[in-house]
């Protein structure tokens, strides 16, 4: 007599679909918690912060080596002043109405390249005398400290540093 032999062995099709189900609800909470779209945001505000520190530093380094003075007589490269009354953009003179150029005073002395927004659709370099950053620059009236904004962070995050 013959003994019928049985394949008992694998998975039913309600056993896949149940598992799939449950690697989809997982994935889906997985992606929810790490939200790719804010770990980039908070990077971009990172290297926001960093770039405000950086042009600060610099033009605090600039005023220290001239004496407190960050315009110096009869310098055509830094013949601007800081404005006191409204936030300037750190733009080429070309690019801005409200433009205050320090790349000429800055780079390569103080900096190696000027930095700019990580934001491409609002800041661009493309030469030296065609450029805005995407920050902004701006000095006390009575203290004389000067302020750096990153006007375009995100997240509802506010990056100013005042030295």
């Amino acid at each position: 007599m013959k003994r019928k032999i049985t394949n008992t062995s694998g998975f039913t099709l309600v056993e896949i679909l149940v598992v799939i189900g449950i690697i989809a609800i997982l994935a889906g909470i997985v992606l929810i918690a790490i939200n790719p779209s804010r770990q980039f945001a908070q990077a971009r505000n990172l290297q926001r912060q960093s770039n405000v520190n950086e042009i600060l530093n610099a033009v605090g380094q600039r005023i220290a080596d001239n004496k407190g003075v960050f315009r110096l007589a009869g310098d055509t490269v830094c013949s601007q002043n800081i404005s006191t009354s409204t936030p300037m953009t750190i733009a080429s003179s070309t690019s801005a109405e409200d433009a205050f150029d320090i790349n000429a005073c800055l780079v390569p002395t103080y900096l190696p390249s000027l930095p700019i927004d990580p934001d491409s659709n609002r800041a661009y370099f493309n030469t030296a005398s065609d450029y805005e950053s995407g920050y902004v620059i701006q000095k006390d009236a009575t203290t004389t400290r000067i302020t750096i904004s990153a006007p375009y962070a995100e997240l509802g995050e506010k990056i100013t540093v005042t030295r």
